[in-house]
């Protein structure tokens, strides 16, 4: 392996030449593996020579560290063993002076005045002290080059290893100088940015850091010429010098980062149409309608009772479209507070408000774009968020909460909903612009009491799917059990019976016939009734129970049901405790 004097052989060289013609007499300088790095005069022609078997002198102070001199070379106790004199019985060098190269408390080489006269010798031992001083001086600068070489060779090592590892990292990595010129960019980077070699990169870059952050990595805006970027990532100060080198930028493209999110995070199966299980006149003329708009921009909205699939014909139509694959996000307006919506859907920068993520967050909307977003219970969206939802329909861009920068999206709008609309518009409580600009394509998909040539298959699938999940074998039906499931309403839609299958199978003994008995309770009373006359207090009971039954126990649910039934929700609490109705 090459010495630190080695590898700096010019230099040492140099310091040689000029010492000799300083000082009038010659100079070598030797390394640790003993081999000649410079020389003068009558070592000029030795230059890289292994000096293993003559430089008795050298190799004492190599190990003791310290200098020596010898004044009748060929006497002192050193040379004793020194094949030269053995064979030629004396020296020919009248004068020696040697001084160990260190760094720290290592010697890395030694150097020696040489005389080869007694007119040189007579010369230094005049001046003995000045020239001890000098040598040790010069054997300091040495020292000092070789630590400066050595830190040298540290740091292109360094800089060898680094781009190693630059090269292999899955993000991109430019490595900038002080004038911000790309000096280095990794494949990944080449990439983002549609380059094919270092020598294409933009001569001139501007990084700007928006003040927003995502998954505790900042955002930065890159410009690069007339091309823009927006990136996730961090910038690293390093080293200063002979390099060059100011800072790295590490980082991943915006888009190509919520993609790799949305993969991380989707876990829900793809719905396309063979999913959609149906054989009515109505499911087959919904599924050719889906294969006629899937490659469209255009919004649509989808209404129909509850449970009746809203969101299973939303995804259809996203993967039956051109944005398959990209992100599908759904956000039911009901089920967030309308002060959290809001901030769901449009996201919002650091410090936008009290008790906000200090990284600031993405909103659903910019995270679904080139994809699909799903507003379900459109209708319960606050008037002042409608307003918004208008500017991502007109000026293609949403605005972060606590920013006034613009984003640009690319999204597909479907929404759907189980109210009515258009009565909303005439109480003030949903604005005619927005309505128009959802309903461009209607989709309106009927209650499954309107398609019943759909509940034996679909009970079929649902009988396959939880027998399969609970374990159990179901070997039929008893024929009166598909005279209720075909007589009985189902305000519930799909999501009832698929829930009155499941309670089926639950209850389901190892003989594996469903019989009447064990459908819900529900079920068999709402089909137990007969035609006779029943009180007005029954019948209000009934419906009552029939409402909370189709909107829900909750209090929005409540709210909807009083709704439906005309009466206020004070009206629906009291008849509620008045009939018992839990």
């Amino acid at each position: 392996m090459a010495s630190i004097l080695k590898s700096m052989q010019n230099t040492v060289e140099k310091y040689a030449k000029v010492l000799s013609q300083v000082l009038g007499v010659d100079v070598e300088i030797v390394d640790d593996n003993f081999e000649r790095i410079a020389g003068t005069g009558m070592f000029s022609g030795r230059i890289n020579k292994n000096m293993e078997n003559e430089g008795y002198v050298y190799k004492d102070v190599m190990k003791t560290g310290k200098q020596q001199i010898i004044s009748e070379p060929g006497k002192h106790e050193i040379c004793k063993n020194c094949p030269k004199i053995a064979q030629e019985g004396h020296c020919e060098e009248t004068f020696e002076m040697s001084m160990p190269i260190k760094i720290g408390e290592k010697v890395v080489g030694v150097m020696g005045f040489v005389c080869f006269s007694e007119i040189q010798k007579e010369h230094i031992l005049s001046n003995s002290e000045t020239f001890m001083e000098f040598l040790e001086q010069m054997s300091d600068l040495i020292s000092s080059k070789a630590k400066e070489e050595i830190e040298k060779q540290n740091m292109l090592t360094l800089i060898d290893m680094l781009n190693d590892i630059i090269d292999k990292i899955d993000q991109g990595v430019i490595v900038l100088d002080k004038n911000e010129k790309i000096l280095k960019a990794n494949s990944i980077a080449k990439s983002i940015f549609s380059i094919n070699d270092t020598a294409d990169i933009f001569p001139k870059i501007k990084i700007r850091a928006t003040g927003n952050s995502l998954l505790n990595m900042k955002e930065y805006e890159f410009k690069a010429g007339t091309k823009n970027y927006m990136l996730i990532g961090e910038e690293y100060e390093i080293f200063e010098g002979d390099f060059n080198y100011s800072k790295v930028f590490i980082f991943t493209d915006l888009n190509s980062l919520k993609q790799k999110m949305f993969s991380a995070t989707t876990t829900r199966e793809n719905v396309n149409l063979e999913n959609i299980i149906g054989e009515s006149e109505s499911i087959k003329m919904l599924k050719n309608k889906v294969k006629k708009i899937a490659l469209s921009s255009s919004t649509v909205l989808i209404t129909g009772e509850s449970g009746t699939g809203k969101e299973i014909f939303a995804r259809a139509i996203h993967a039956e479209s051109d944005r398959k694959n990209k992100p599908f996000v759904a956000i039911n307006c009901a089920a967030v507070p309308d002060t959290l919506l809001e901030s769901e859907l449009f996201g919002y920068v650091k410090g936008a408000f009290t008790g906000a993520d200090p990284n600031g967050k993405i909103g659903k909307i910019e995270f679904t774009n080139k994809g699909t977003l799903f507003l379900d219970e459109i209708g319960d969206m606050p008037l002042y968020l409608q307003a918004k939802l208008l500017r991502v329909f007109e000026q293609k861009e949403i605005v972060r909460l606590g920013s006034n920068t613009p984003v640009p999206v690319d999204v597909r709008i479907i929404a759907a909903t189980n109210k009515n609309l258009e009565k909303l518009i005439e109480e003030g409580a949903f604005r005619e612009d927005l309505y128009y600009r959802l309903n461009v394509i209607p989709f309106y998909i009927p209650p499954l009491r309107e398609r019943k040539d759909d509940i034996r298959v679909l009970t079929d699938y649902f009988v396959h799917k939880y027998s399969a999940l609970f374990k159990k074998k179901v070997i039929g039906f008893e024929s009166k059990v598909w005279d209720l499931l075909y007589s009985y309403s189902w305000p519930g839609n799909v999501r009832e019976l698929e829930n009155a299958v499941e309670y089926m199978i639950n209850m389901l003994d190892d003989k594996g016939i469903i019989t009447v008995n064990l459908l819900p309770q529900k079920i068999k009373s709402d089909l137990n009734r007969d035609d006779s006359l029943i009180t007005l207090e029954e019948l209000e009971k009934g419906l009552i129970e029939r409402a909370l039954h189709l909107y829900g126990n909750t209090v929005a649910g409540k709210q909807q049901a009083a709704d439906a039934l005309g009466i206020g929700i004070a009206t629906l609490y009291r008849k509620l405790k008045k009939y018992d109705i839990q």
